[in-house]
């Protein structure tokens, strides 16, 4: 058996961040069924997503894809990614406070259980033998089929990993990390290694550097036309345009747009899995899925990771 049953086939995972935030129901709908007709089958998602908006208090998104698989019919067929722990206080991955928190997911998401949950963050003041039971237990109850971390560094995820094994349950086995071409010091070459050799899964976030890989920031004014001006105002700054210039050449030689170069470049990494990304749009869908089979050349691989040093 497959040690990820929740990744397999898998070229692309759609960021669910946007759904009830940047894009309404309908629009979500629209994105999710261009996603289904197209192939793709696993969304990503989160408890607190979209906390962070005015008015809303985390669960926008899961409720949306919930009400979508229900009136499409689709859960059979689809993978569904969700995390918990971002937007409690430390102490929130015990296992009395992760069966509950599940329990609410699984209601917005109208669903009995999740493809793949993850620990959104880490949380140093329950002990990892304890997480590592809790998590363990979601699996054996059938409300959980793979375990995931999200933002942890090596070395947590090495005791994780070691605390379940330990206790002869199942643990950790997918990673996501913030990692691009822009930002790669949560994914440096150990990390990625040790990933590598004991097939621990990395599904990257933020692979388009929230959207700044995408060509859209290419002026000043461009930062403050878009929701995420601000936080990408550091490339914009920083080493960002010349990366940019030289995707430009790749993309025109490949017949591609820079965030699908960026996007293939993603794909041809050690140890990934298949990116995460998002669309407020059903043409920006398109584009993402296209990504896929773009190849990029060696030479181009070698440019692009030498474009930016390691963080």
């Amino acid at each position: 058996m497959s040690r990820h049953p929740a990744l397999s086939g898998l070229k692309l995972v759609l960021g669910g961040n946007v759904f009830g935030w940047t894009a309404d129901q309908d629009t979500s709908f629209e994105i999710l069924d261009a996603f289904y007709e197209a192939g793709g089958r696993m969304v990503d998602t989160a408890e607190v997503y979209s906390a962070w908006v005015p008015g809303h208090k985390g669960g926008e998104s899961e409720t949306v894809i919930g009400a979508w698989m229900k009136d499409r019919g689709v859960r059979k067929d689809m993978r569904i990614a969700t995390k918990t722990g971002w937007g409690m206080e430390h102490g929130d991955l015990n296992p009395a406070t992760l069966e509950a928190r599940l329990q609410g997911s699984l209601e917005r998401l109208q669903t009995d259980y999740v493809d793949l949950y993850y620990a959104h963050r880490d949380d140093p003041t329950t002990p990892q033998d304890e997480m590592a039971q809790g998590f363990a237990a979601l699996v054996s109850a059938g409300k959980v089929r793979e375990l995931g971390a999200s933002n942890f560094t090596e070395d947590r995820l090495r005791s994780a990993i070691a605390a379940a094994k330990a206790q002869g349950v199942p643990g950790f086995s997918v990673l996501q990390n913030q990692y691009n071409l822009l930002e790669r010091g949560d994914f440096d070459a150990d990390y990625q290694n040790f990933c590598v050799a004991n097939d621990v899964a990395m599904l990257p976030y933020f692979g388009l550097a929230s959207g700044y890989l995408t060509g859209k920031y290419r002026k000043d004014a461009d930062l403050k036309r878009f929701v995420r001006g601000d936080r990408v105002k550091q490339y914009h700054e920083g080493q960002g345009p010349a990366l940019l210039t030289m995707m430009d050449q790749i993309a025109k030689d490949c017949e591609a747009t820079v965030a699908q170069v960026a996007l293939a470049w993603l794909l041809d990494q050690p140890g990934i899995a298949a990116p995460i990304a998002s669309a407020t749009t059903a043409d920006q869908l398109d584009e993402l899925i296209e990504a896929i089979d773009i190849e990029l050349m060696p030479d181009q691989n070698t440019l692009l990771t030498k474009a930016i040093s390691a963080a």
